[in-house]
């Protein structure tokens, strides 16, 4: 199974240690960066799944390294969590505007920092402002939740429609079937995992008229992965 990374950057080593004794129970794995240089070479080894960043770095600040991580095609769609003492309205806006996913104030607890990052998690990144997902000729419209392919429309159940949402706004990533239940269906005791199957199952047949069904890779030993490598 796959492991959710993190990459925590934050110039106090006590509170890097603090975060990452919360989060490892989880099951979480914890890179950790204290500057945004070093930053920049775990994020070259390694894409993370979500980013900690704390505001007031040395050198480059917190709030600047976010506008360059968005400008990035390879990293802008990484889910930002801001880390400050400001608990100022303003401060707050600021971080959202700059694209920050959620934004926690010093002190937190474990706790409640857990269950931020989770929300986050499940609740994925919106990738255009005009409400569109386009992947080449594939356009998932979230407010309507409505699928076409080269301009035809391809009518989904609700639990398609969110795991192909899923999938778009987390590709190229290995999901087990257990990450993939807790983030599209939520934690419910009454599902199990051979369900991930069947409806992966359907929604390659949905997308298959289109040659799209190719893009949901079954990675053996693994999970699923979302992925537009050899499409043409």
């Amino acid at each position: 199974m796959k492991s959710i990374s993190i990459l925590i950057i934050e110039d106090e080593a006590s509170i890097r240690d603090m975060i990452q004794f919360a989060l490892v129970p989880d099951g979480f794995t914890i890179i950790e960066a204290g500057d945004v240089t070093t930053a920049n070479q775990k994020i070259a080894n390694h894409i993370p799944d979500l980013i900690l960043l704390d505001w007031m770095l040395p050198g480059t600040s917190g709030i600047e390294f976010a506008k360059q991580l968005k400008r990035d095609p390879n990293t802008k769609n990484i889910p930002i969590i801001i880390l400050t003492a400001r608990a100022e309205e303003d401060n707050k806006i600021k971080g959202f505007e700059i694209g920050a996913d959620d934004y926690i104030t010093k002190p937190f607890s474990p706790r409640e920092l857990s269950v931020r990052i989770k929300a986050v998690l499940r609740r994925g990144p919106l990738i255009s402002p005009e409400d569109i997902i386009q992947v080449k000729n594939l356009r998932l419209n979230i407010s309507t939740h409505q699928l076409t392919i080269n301009d035809d429309p391809i009518l989904l159940t609700p639990i398609e429609y969110k795991l192909l949402y899923f999938f778009v706004t987390h590709q190229e990533r290995v999901y087990s079937r257990e990450q993939l239940l807790d983030y599209v269906w939520g934690k419910v005791n009454y599902i199990d995992e051979r369900t991930v199957d069947v409806q992966i199952r359907r929604l390659r047949n949905r997308l298959k008229p289109h040659g799209y069904n190719c893009c949901i890779r079954t990675i053996r030993g693994s999970g699923y992965q979302f992925t537009t490598n050899g499409l043409l």
